[in-house]
């Protein structure tokens, strides 16, 4: 109903029409792909924000909707956004296990060794927030075939081998050891 609603209000704007953007972020947190695609095909600024700082794609990343955040990125998503945290789309993603989300966003041109504002980049936030299980373990995968900075440590010095090593994530040590982690 409330859908219905809302598209019959978006039909009274003209073609072309800038949207709200708290509209397409609503429509993002409810993971409404037809009205997002709506909303931008009528003009919606996908980088607009709302009151927290997020935009459709930065909550699409975090979200792990994955058809949103390509959406978002074929209408100009700005990479290098930062939600109130301070991190790109990509390091919510990872913290949540976003396996999917995480893959398409390395297909882009994402900082994937940003810093935000806990000093974790999104292979810490895999790992200090990760619980180590399969979803977890293939981003950390992703991420170091991507090339990331396996030894970049937190604001502490501790690196994501360490992080992993003290969470008894086993297979993810292995991994970031194969991978150089110290």
């Amino acid at each position: 109903m409330r859908r219905r609603a809302a598209l019959s209000m978006l039909a009274l704007l003209p073609a072309g029409a800038v949207a709200q953007p708290v509209a397409l972020v609503e429509a993002t947190r409810r993971n409404d792909l037809a009205q997002v695609r709506t909303l931008i095909a009528r003009g919606a600024d996908v980088n607009a924000r709302d009151a927290l700082q997020d935009s459709a794609f930065l909550l699409a990343g975090a979200s792990g909707f994955t058809e949103i955040v390509r959406a978002t990125l074929a209408a100009g998503a700005d990479l290098k956004s930062v939600n109130r945290y301070g991190g790109t789309a990509l390091i919510p993603a990872c913290h949540h296990g976003h396996v999917e989300t995480v893959r398409l966003l390395l297909t882009t041109a994402i900082d994937a060794d940003h810093v935000n504002n806990l000093g974790w980049t999104a292979l810490l936030e895999a790992v200090i927030l990760g619980d180590g299980g399969p979803a977890h373990t293939e981003i950390v995968r992703m991420l170091i075939a991507h090339g990331v900075k396996v030894n970049l440590a937190d604001r502490d010095g501790v690196t994501p081998l360490q992080h992993a090593q003290r969470r008894g994530q086993q297979q993810v040590a292995a991994l970031l050891r194969a991978a150089g982690g110290r």
